[in-house]
């Protein structure tokens, strides 16, 4: 099952308090961005955060749980963000594990 524009477009919306973030669509689901940084996925209408060392703290202080899942077969297990009500705590998540996550790769240039 394919995740929805609509459903996209929402987690997007949430998200919105930590920066800049944007959703791409990639392979049939989306990529999610905080200042040119993926920092999660969103697949079959769920999100999920790259797993990070500050994300697994903070998620345990909110949820006292961290559930992690595969945003597709053959992925690296993520954080599954099953709420998304709380805004103002996504936002802070977000930015934390975004300083923690390695910069993209810079692209190669075609000769």
């Amino acid at each position: 099952m394919a995740t929805s524009k609509e459903f996209a477009e929402y987690v997007c919306d949430q998200l919105m308090v930590a920066g800049n973030v944007s959703c791409r669509k990639m392979f049939g689901e989306y990529g999610v961005y905080l200042d040119e940084k993926i920092v999660g996925l969103i697949c079959d209408n769920q999100f999920f955060l790259k797993k990070t060392e500050v994300g697994r703290s903070m998620i345990e202080e909110h949820l006292t749980t961290v559930e992690e899942g595969l945003p597709y077969p053959g992925a690296k297990p993520q954080f599954l963000i099953e709420s998304l009500d709380d805004r103002e705590w996504l936002g802070e998540l977000l930015r934390a594990s975004y300083q923690e996550l390695p910069m993209p790769k810079p692209k190669k240039k075609k000769k």
